[in-house]
């Protein structure tokens, strides 16, 4: 199954990308053995539009035409459900398991998602009821992928 991540906004130099490269290429090695590849990263720029709604609707837009139409699409969204790295894990293990060939996280701008993404989205998600920096949510994400590749593979990298 790939694993992509849908972004709004693009990553800088800096610590945070560091970060991220670091645990895309431990998600490319350690998912090997899981038949899991990726992550692709799609990045796309913050809309310019003035309207709150038609930027959200413009960069929905974007994010979906860069992905295949049986891609299932999970949102990163403040309004989604707490899970645990766990049932992350469980997440990602079921979508592998019904067939999924591919599956997309999506972090949207920040205006949110707009209702195409989430009318296409077949689950919401969140990292806590805190506010996160995008670049930071990025990071978390691509750790969280990782950690559940090791958790799926009985790697010792997750303790309870």
């Amino acid at each position: 199954m790939q694993i992509e991540i849908l972004v709004v906004g693009r990553m800088k130099a800096g610590p945070e990308r560091e970060l991220y490269n670091r645990y895309s290429d431990r998600i490319a090695r350690s998912g090997r053995s899981l038949h899991l590849t990726g992550p692709n990263l799609i990045e796309i720029s913050e809309s310019k539009a003035d309207d709150v709604r038609l930027r959200k609707q413009d960069e929905s837009h974007q994010l979906l035409s860069k992905v295949e139409r049986d891609t299932h699409v999970i949102l990163l969204d403040e309004n989604g459900k707490d899970c645990s790295s766990r049932q992350f894990a469980s997440l990602i293990s079921s979508e592998q398991q019904a067939g999924t060939t591919s599956l997309a996280f999506a972090i949207g701008g920040p205006d949110g998602h707009g209702e195409e993404m989430r009318n296409r989205a077949i689950r919401s998600i969140r990292f806590g009821s805190m506010t996160w920096p995008h670049q930071l949510a990025r990071v978390m994400l691509t750790e969280q992928i990782y950690r559940a590749i090791t958790i799926l593979s009985g790697h010792p990298y997750h303790r309870e």
